[in-house]
């Protein structure tokens, strides 16, 4: 698969002005760290939005082995200690949605450094249908098109998104998480919006309400 493995935590966020520096500080020096060194965490990134029709203005994403590391011992462990920075520098969060899910569909050759972000819910009884055209036709389209890296279906694991910790208790600035994520990565921001808006006309009949999409460039990875 192009991305690292069976799981996936698609987190967007923005940050005030005033906690902006920390944010980025805490971010580089001691967050992502933290996080890539969980038995079952690949992979971390980061990505700050391209416009300002992207909202929020980051976009953070962690690959995982597979999808039962998200409510494992070991993250579940991390998000009940939360370190002093984590304490200070997330009390800048605004707007923050954050996804716990299980890699559905992931193809093409590797990551790129545009990323389109997709969120979206399904009508009810559509899932099976929404499930096969992205997985089966959409996808796979959108991964063949020139300069798309990769393309991705995770699917949100509800409960688990929504479970509270020491780390997120009494923060106000947390949003529901979206049901359906799709991610779309490229060499450059042109190819990967024609890959985009490909996906969003085929999906639409399907939908519930209309998708959010965002357009980001890769800031930090470990």
């Amino acid at each position: 698969m192009a991305l690292a493995g069976g799981g996936a935590i698609c987190i967007w966020n923005d940050i005030t002005d005033e906690g902006r520096d920390e944010f980025y500080a805490w971010h580089l020096a001691e967050h992502m760290p933290e996080r890539v060194a969980i038995p079952g965490f690949e992979r971390g990134r980061r990505y700050a939005a391209l416009d300002a029709a992207s909202r929020p203005e980051f976009f953070t994403l962690y690959e995982t082995a597979d999808a039962g590391v998200l409510t494992g011992p070991a993250y579940l462990a991390r998000l009940n200690a939360p370190t002093p920075w984590t304490k200070k520098a997330t009390q800048a969060f605004r707007n923050t949605s954050r996804a716990l899910t299980r890699v559905q569909a992931s193809l093409g050759p590797g990551s790129g450094g545009i990323l389109g972000t997709l969120r979206f819910a399904v009508a009810e009884g559509r899932s099976a249908d929404a499930t096969a055209l992205l997985s089966g036709k959409a996808l796979p389209a959108a991964a063949g098109m020139p300069q798309i890296s990769g393309a991705h279906l995770c699917v949100t694991d509800r409960e688990a998104s929504a479970g509270k910790t020491a780390e997120s208790r009494g923060r106000t600035d947390i949003q529901a998480a979206p049901d359906w994520v799709v991610l779309v990565e490229g060499c450059n921001e042109a190819p990967v919006r024609a890959a985009m808006a490909a996906i969003v006309v085929q999906l639409r009949p399907l939908l519930d309400g209309g998708p959010e999409t965002g357009f980001y460039r890769l800031e930090h990875q470990c």
